[in-house]
């Protein structure tokens, strides 16, 4: 296992649901010691600032650290544990899956339960099982009160049970919370390569709190950092799945360009600038969209007098899910193209992402 898998686990592995996301920060942080200089805003997204040889633009590469997960909600007098989504979940993915309470006490294991197939009226088996119809398992009974043996309380939080493996094909690693680690990770990564380039502009890389249930880091993210261009770094969705012939979103495609999210048009130089780098480097890409969806951007590129701004992220299989899979050779050639980016940022370009 090299540096970057390691990264990758030891980001993946840590519990951090949006607004619980105290240990992914400490991981990022540990990581980013000595890479610049390390802030936080008010919400508790981390920000870390490398100065360039000049007074060039400010360049803000953008991750979140929050994964999909639950809160408890309600303890029944039973001893299940009642829960709301903290994030995008679909039904079925979350039914019968593994769950780690995160308490004062420590992590209590858990199953998410419902009502028996074998009891469901026919048409209720159509349907897509609601949260709300769903419970966990700690192992309660009517004289085992959880609260006082396991410390389980109504407002902590919940992550699925999942731990990163790096699969029998050795390039693909699959884990939890891939979603964004994954971007966290990349901007690591592109810090450390920067220790050693010049690069004509002040570098921002940060990781920003509770983009699952709002963007609400990325707001104030980018009001305490002032971009003068924003690259969301975030997770494709790979199609190289059954049902999608044809895609080229796929494993060994490159990373993602976005043309389109439901939150924002990223900026059309900028994204032109992007596929001529990528071109010129021979670094595969794909154009993609996401029509149901938005990142970061949405609040960034609107921020104060306006970001050009765009999104990027190598394609990745089974997102908002327990178990996400990267293919480990996208994940270089994304970096590979968001470090020679950096090199062409410079005043004059910046400029003409918005001359008129």
């Amino acid at each position: 296992m090299d540096s970057t898998a390691k990264l990758l686990q030891d980001l993946t592995n840590a519990n951090g649901t949006s607004g619980h996301e105290d240990a992914a920060t400490e991981i990022m942080a540990a990581h980013l010691e000595g890479l610049g200089d390390i802030e936080y805003d008010r919400l508790g997204s981390i920000i870390c600032t490398k100065k360039g040889p000049t007074d060039g633009p400010r360049i803000l590469f953008d991750s979140h650290l929050d994964e999909i997960g639950f809160m408890v909600k309600d303890i029944t007098k039973g001893g299940f544990i009642k829960f709301l989504p903290l994030g995008g979940w679909w039904g079925h993915v979350a039914l019968g899956q593994r769950m780690r309470i995160i308490t004062k006490k420590g992590t209590v294991l858990g199953v998410v339960g419902s009502k028996p197939p074998h009891l469901l009226k026919p048409d209720e088996r159509k349907k897509v099982l609601d949260i709300d119809d769903m419970f966990i398992d700690v192992g309660g009974m009517e004289k085992y009160d959880v609260t006082k043996k396991l410390g389980v309380a109504v407002g902590d939080s919940i992550v699925p049970d999942s731990e990163f493996t790096i699969m029998n094909n050795p390039n693909l690693y699959m884990a939890k919370a891939i979603d964004n680690r994954v971007a966290c990770a990349l901007v690591v990564d592109l810090m450390k390569k920067l220790q050693k380039a010049k690069h004509p502009n002040t570098v921002i890389g940060a990781g920003s709190v509770q983009e699952e249930v709002g963007l609400r880091g990325a707001a104030t993210v980018a009001h305490m950092t002032n971009p003068d261009v924003a690259i969301i770094v975030d997770v494709g969705i790979a199609l190289d799945i059954p049902g999608y012939d044809g895609r080229v979103e796929k494993f060994g495609g490159g990373p993602s360009l976005l043309i389109y999210d439901h939150g924002m048009i990223p900026n059309k130089r900028l994204r032109e600038l992007m596929m001529d780098v990528a071109e010129k480097n021979k670094i595969p890409f794909n154009l993609s969209y996401m029509e149901g969806g938005s990142g970061d951007g949405a609040r960034i590129h609107i921020t104060r007098s306006g970001v050009p701004s765009i999104y990027i992220g190598p394609p990745t299989r089974y997102i908002h899910s327990h178990n996400s899979i990267l293919y480990r050779k996208d994940y270089d050639n994304t970096l590979k193209l968001l470090f020679e980016l950096v090199k062409r940022l410079d005043k004059k370009t910046v400029a003409s992402l918005t001359a008129r």
